[in-house]
């Protein structure tokens, strides 16, 4: 069955967010660490993956992505800490 993440990625100072979804977090999380292609993680400097979701299917994880992005700054901090409550770099 395959998997689908939604996931948070930050800047070094955890001033700016990211949410977004893929089927394979390690290859995202490598691609915003080049800052592969992005205008927006790019000019931000957005690379440190903070967060992540498992859904099991792309419908569930698109909803949850809209959820997540519909959140205020400060309950999306609150969701980061809870799953990374250092604010380390997963994976």
């Amino acid at each position: 069955m395959k998997k689908y993440f939604v996931y948070i990625i930050t800047n070094t100072h955890h001033t700016v967010f990211y949410t977004g979804r893929t089927d394979d977090i390690k290859r995202r999380r490598d691609q915003h660490k080049g800052q592969w292609k992005e205008a927006f993680t790019k000019k931000y400097n957005i690379s440190k993956l903070v967060y992540y979701f498992q859904c099991d299917s792309v419908d569930s994880s698109v909803s949850i992505e809209k959820r997540i992005k519909k959140l205020s700054r400060k309950n999306k901090i609150r969701l980061i800490e809870n799953m990374n409550p250092q604010w380390s770099s997963l994976l």
